[in-house]
């Protein structure tokens, strides 16, 4: 497969699908020229399994973004757990057949997935990846999230507005 960006993708699990729409769709926010660029997707059950239903995995490079994403984390009170992206285990991504898998092995799962979307963001782009599998659903009350569809992320994209409105170049 031939992606927006121009990689080629070896499609070994079908069932990945949302990661191949979602490596398009950044390629083409990036002619937006956004800063920062993020996305939330519910990418993996990987990182459900790591880190549970009420948190998710959230993937950034050190620097700029690493601030206002964790503070907007913070003020908005959705729990979260930086997981990293493990330049290890980008070999496992490796392709004979093209530029990139679009799985790896079954070991670091939301990793590789999130390293797999990072290649079709530029280096000079500030991005941040949210799997956020675990909590957008619930099973039980529990404070302002209701028993369903809890609409996570809204609140951290908020706050990540408001700091961003306030103070563009934290991000740049």
């Amino acid at each position: 497969l031939r992606s927006k960006r121009g990689l080629t993708v070896e499609v070994l699990n079908t069932d990945a699908e949302g990661r191949l729409v979602l490596a398009d769709a950044l390629a083409y926010a990036q002619e937006l020229e956004p800063s920062p660029l993020v996305d939330l997707a519910t990418l993996t059950g990987a990182a459900m399994i790591s880190l549970g239903r009420q948190r998710a995995a959230a993937y950034y490079d050190d620097g700029p973004m690493q601030a206002v994403v964790e503070a907007a984390y913070r003020r908005s009170g959705e729990l979260h757990w930086r997981m990293p992206l493990a330049p290890e285990l980008r070999d496992v991504l490796k392709s004979e057949v093209a530029d990139i898998k679009n799985i790896g092995d079954r070991f670091g799962g939301s990793i590789t997935a999130a390293l797999f979307l990072r290649e079709f963001v530029s280096s000079e782009c500030p991005w941040a990846h949210l799997d956020i599998a675990g909590p957008v659903w619930s099973t039980t009350e529990s404070g302002y999230v209701s028993k369903g569809g809890t609409g996570y992320g809204v609140r951290t994209l908020t706050e990540l507005v408001r700091a961003l409105e306030s103070s563009p170049e934290s991000a740049a």
